[in-house]
């Protein structure tokens, strides 16, 4: 950026400041719809550090994991709930392509950086058309950006329109996701350490049921970071 440009920014800021979205407060130069003090706050797991870490017990008699993660504990009331809200039903894709990039910084330095390409969770294609976007698909998007690690969004596929998870019992939610998803090109992915992305993480049904498809393949390993576990 030169300099006519960084003062044309600050400028503009002056009339239209651009405000963090979880404090409301001013961003400063470099930061990104969170302040550097919200992110710092932000009640991260360190659980890619942690290889028998709460989120990767609950694959545990279910299905091989290798390594699994989340990068901060979600709790309903807290400051950070209208910032997921924001992400996830308000179009705000973008805070999941910040916090991508926020998490793709610790898991490269860590035993996450064995995966070879990243794949998100992906929606059924009537689901994207109403939302408009994948929520994983962008944090996904900033873990391949930081981890320099290939991004596939287009190997693996939901093909059954599903109800939402909410409210719904373990049991139901595993039902729920059971033989919805189909590997459209085996080739690209066998043999692959592979990183599947989601937004929240609760009991992991949906994880689980994309990771037994992706675990048919030959040589196949399957790794999960979420951005949040409830």
């Amino acid at each position: 950026m030169n300099l006519f440009t960084q003062y044309l920014n600050d400028f503009f800021n002056l009339f239209f400041p651009d405000l963090c979205i979880v404090c409301n407060s001013h961003l400063v130069t470099q930061e990104e719809l969170i302040c550097t003090t919200c992110l710092f706050n932000l009640p991260k797991t360190n659980y890619h550090n942690q290889i028998d870490n709460p989120v990767s017990q609950l694959f545990w008699g279910r299905t091989k994991i290798e390594y699994a993660t989340a990068f901060f504990i979600f709790n309903k009331g807290s400051k950070y709930q209208g910032m997921m809200h924001k992400f996830k039903y308000h179009g705000n894709k973008e805070i999941g392509y910040v916090l991508g990039k926020s998490l793709g910084n610790q898991l490269r330095a860590s035993v996450f950086n064995q995966i070879d390409v990243i794949i998100p969770v992906p929606l059924h294609k009537s689901k994207l058309k109403k939302r408009g976007y994948n929520q994983s698909e962008w944090i996904a998007m900033g873990l391949s950006e930081t981890m320099q690690k290939q991004l596939d969004v287009s190997s693996f596929i939901r093909s059954v329109a599903t109800e939402t998870q909410t409210r719904k019992s373990r049991f139901e939610r595993f039902k729920n996701v059971e033989n919805i998803f189909k590997i459209t090109n085996a080739k690209v992915l066998e043999g692959k350490h592979i990183l599947l992305v989601d937004d929240v993480v609760t009991t992991g049904s949906t994880l689980e049921a994309c990771a037994n498809v992706l675990l048919e393949l030959k040589g196949t390993k399957v790794s999960i970071a979420a951005l949040a576990v409830a």
